[in-house]
């Protein structure tokens, strides 16, 4: 299959601290890809590495054949862990702003999205609960057409039903071609939409395969795996 990521010998540090050490990983087109491990482990920098926000690293990240930066800004749709959304913004100013600013932004499949989860458009960012919150952000980073989706824990603010509204969303509104990389620490919610998983650990990659692959091989789940790779 195509690879849209391509990142090679990839080193990244806090002070003297190695959160990633020598990781070379490529992510396929039309893959949904769980990056798993436990808080600390280096999800988020690697993240927001590939959303090109952090810039300060070693080794190569190249994204259809890009390094981070102003062409992959176009086709990278990003879901950071904390709300980004301005407090005194009303839902539908966050509306009118990826439509202003993003060119693949499909408003129309945004609002249909918040008559399905009963979000008021004129509701005021700060007055929503977190999980309201969270609900707008991700109908609105899976309202582009973009060829990368990165959601670094989409689902961690959300009841199990909206869990799985959520997930149905990510299902149904993404391109067929494109990348989804999930971060989470929900696998037994998420775990059914995976095609492969990364886990992280130690500032090392200690699993990458398909999820066919680890039922087939070891006979458990993504989670039962999970559990016996980071058992302390």
């Amino acid at each position: 299959m195509d690879k849209i990521i391509e990142i090679n010998s990839l080193e990244k540090k806090y002070g003297s601290k190695k959160v990633l050490d020598n990781i070379t990983l490529a992510f396929e087109r039309g893959t949904i890809v769980g990056l798993l491990g436990p808080n600390g482990c280096g999800k988020t920098s690697l993240i927001k590495i590939i959303a090109g926000l952090i810039k300060d690293y070693r080794g190569t990240v190249l994204l259809e054949g890009n390094e981070p930066g102003e062409y992959t800004k176009a086709i990278v749709s990003y879901l950071p862990e904390k709300t980004y959304l301005q407090d005194n913004y009303k839902a539908k100013e966050a509306l009118e702003f990826f439509e202003d600013f993003y060119t693949d932004f499909d408003r129309k499949k945004a609002e249909e999205m918040f008559r399905q989860f009963k979000l008021d458009p004129g509701q005021k960012i700060k007055s929503m609960s977190k999980g309201m919150q969270e609900k707008v952000q991700l109908i609105l980073v899976m309202s582009r057409k973009a060829k990368i989706y990165l959601l670094d824990e989409p689902l961690g603010g959300l009841d199990p039903a909206s869990r799985k509204a959520m997930l149905d969303i990510i299902l149904n509104n993404y391109s067929e071609d494109a990348l989804v990389l999930i971060s989470t620490h929900l696998i037994n919610d998420v775990e059914r939409i995976f095609d492969r998983v990364i886990m992280v650990g130690n500032s090392k990659i200690l699993v990458d395969d398909t999820v066919d692959n680890i039922r087939q091989k070891n006979g458990k789940s993504v989670e039962e795996l999970f559990e016996e790779v980071f058992r302390c």
